[in-house]
């Protein structure tokens, strides 16, 4: 453990300030590095500590998995996706995590889980040190709780995301009080932070994950600032709270910050438009930054991973589902602007285009997902089901040859069960391939509308035959791995062993 956080605190302030370039402050020669001195004695290196740690979230610094994505980059849609049913991983450098064949030393959790925290200790770093520097008159007090409000988004979405990984859903015991992550609120920069790190190490309650998780959301909305979509804003930070009230079946909740931002935002008129200009569109409310000069690389980048290695293909599964209509939009392939590729035949996204400098940024959350979210918070806590078919639709009818005879009405979804059972396909059709998947799997187990029944039976590990698809057929293909009960070990993932090996506060999930 010692060593771990040594390379946490190593690479802390060794971070590229081209992370996260912009017009004016982030297009700068890159840094080498930022000493820990130096890091907060000016805005000039606020702004490039800053950086790294946006860098961070985007490429991931732990020894042997940096480069791959991890935690927010590529890694966060690639995992999410792989670990549901309705993408088929093609090759091997998935099949651990698509097969559900991993334990507490596998590359791809540990990575996320070590990555994960390097990310949070970076957020808690810049928290301490701009706190500092707001008292020492460096920065002001407003542009300071700005970038603490940026900093503490990152480290509540990361605590959110981890804990979605490695813990049961919140309703898994009525009070939420079964075992969740590891909640680190201070930094570790030196031998005492260290030693205090490693005696407070036990895992919180999953209800106490998620009230820091939206503490730290709070405090972003009250003082980060709107503007850019590759910055953590205010918008950003509402937009989220969406999602954790989701998970938490706070439908008041969401419906509430929901109605703060729903006319902040414009759907694009194209279901390709996001990702036809996916660092400037209406919709992306916070998306990771990817540039030519800084991105995750081959192993990471989701221009190589989806696009030009052809990792991961859309599965039959959800192809060939009747509710996704043959001639929605987001079928179409052909056209370097169609969401689809088809390759020999297979089937696989077009969202990430760019396969040679891979500077596709990694979407995180758009304006419709706050739509649909709020659209299931309507059908499933108020009487408004036409309120809730409406914001369906707003996201359904762009992708509809003939929106005027294929939209949904109270007809066809007359009960609130109907509604949400078709929000949460159109969830399915809406992100797929933006790592979006098992977040409704995990939040589903046992729902009382939607119920998912642990992880569901997949296709086979590799390429897809194409007689497999049947757009629209309602036919199922063959499934070679098998389901996952919700009360199977594999469920979630374990606790990576460097963690438990030297930090006997760090309880292992049971199974592991």
């Amino acid at each position: 453990m010692k060593k771990i956080y040594r390379n946490i605190i190593a690479v802390v302030f060794a971070v590229a300030a081209i992370g996260c370039s912009d017009e004016d402050l982030l297009d700068k020669n890159p840094y080498n590095s930022v000493p820990e001195t130096a890091a907060f004695d000016s805005p000039e290196n606020i702004a490039l500590t800053v950086n790294g740690m946006y860098e961070a979230a985007a490429i991931g610094t732990y020894a042997g998995g940096g480069g791959r994505g991890y935690v927010w980059g590529a890694a966060y849609v690639e995992q999410n996706d792989c670990r549901g049913e309705d993408v088929v991983n093609t090759a091997s450098f998935y099949a651990i995590t698509y097969q559900a064949t991993y334990n507490a030393n596998t590359a791809n959790n540990m990575y996320y889980w070590h990555d994960g925290y390097n990310l949070i200790n970076k957020a808690n770093i810049v928290i301490e040190g701009v706190t500092q520097a707001i008292a020492d008159g460096i920065i002001s007090e407003a542009e300071g709780k700005s970038i603490i409000g940026q900093a503490r988004f990152l480290r509540g979405i990361t605590h959110f995301e981890l804990n979605v990984q490695m813990a049961k859903p919140y309703h898994h015991t009525p009070d939420a009080s079964h075992l969740g992550i590891i909640l680190r609120d201070f930094a570790i920069n030196n031998d005492e932070s260290l030693e205090n790190a490693e005696s407070e190490g036990s895992r919180a309650t999953v209800a106490q994950v998620y009230q820091h998780v939206l503490d730290d959301l709070d405090y972003a909305e009250e003082n980060a600032e709107n503007g850019s979509l590759i910055y953590a804003s205010s918008n950003a930070a509402i937009a989220f709270k969406t999602r954790v009230y989701q998970h938490m079946g706070k439908w008041d909740k969401v419906i509430e910050e929901a109605n703060k931002i729903e006319n902040s935002y414009t759907l694009t008129d194209e279901p390709s438009g996001v990702f036809d200009n996916n660092h400037g569109n209406t919709e992306s409310i916070f998306s990771i930054n990817q540039t030519s000069q800084a991105n995750a690389g081959v192993n990471g980048a989701l221009g190589s991973q989806y696009g030009r290695r052809l990792l991961v293909a859309i599965s039959p599964i959800i192809w060939n589902n009747p509710g996704w209509l043959a001639d929605d939009k987001r079928r179409a392939y052909g056209s370097d602007t169609d969401l689809v590729r088809e390759v020999d035949g297979s089937f696989y996204t077009n969202k990430y285009r760019d396969h040679s400098t891979y500077s596709d940024l990694a979407p995180i959350i758009r304006h419709a997902e706050v739509k649909l979210n709020l659209a299931e918070a309507l059908a499933r806590h108020t009487n408004d089901l036409q309120g809730a078919i409406d914001r369906l639709n707003e996201v359904r009818d762009r992708a509809l040859a003939d929106p005027a005879t294929q939209s949904y009405t109270l007809t066809d979804l007359p009960t609130k069960k109907d509604i949400v059972e078709a929000i949460i396909l159109e969830r399915r059709i809406e992100f797929l391939m933006e790592g979006k998947r098992f977040g409704d799997i995990h939040r589903l187990q046992g729902d009382d509308l939607a119920p998912i029944s642990g992880i569901p039976a997949k296709v086979a590990n590799g390429v897809p035959d194409p007689s497999l698809y049947d757009a629209a057929s309602g036919n199922m293909p063959p499934l070679g791995v098998s389901a996952i009960p919700y009360d199977d070990y594999r469920f979630i993932w374990p606790i990576p062993m460097s963690e438990t090996s030297v930090n006997p506060n760090a309880e292992q999930n049971p199974g592991y």
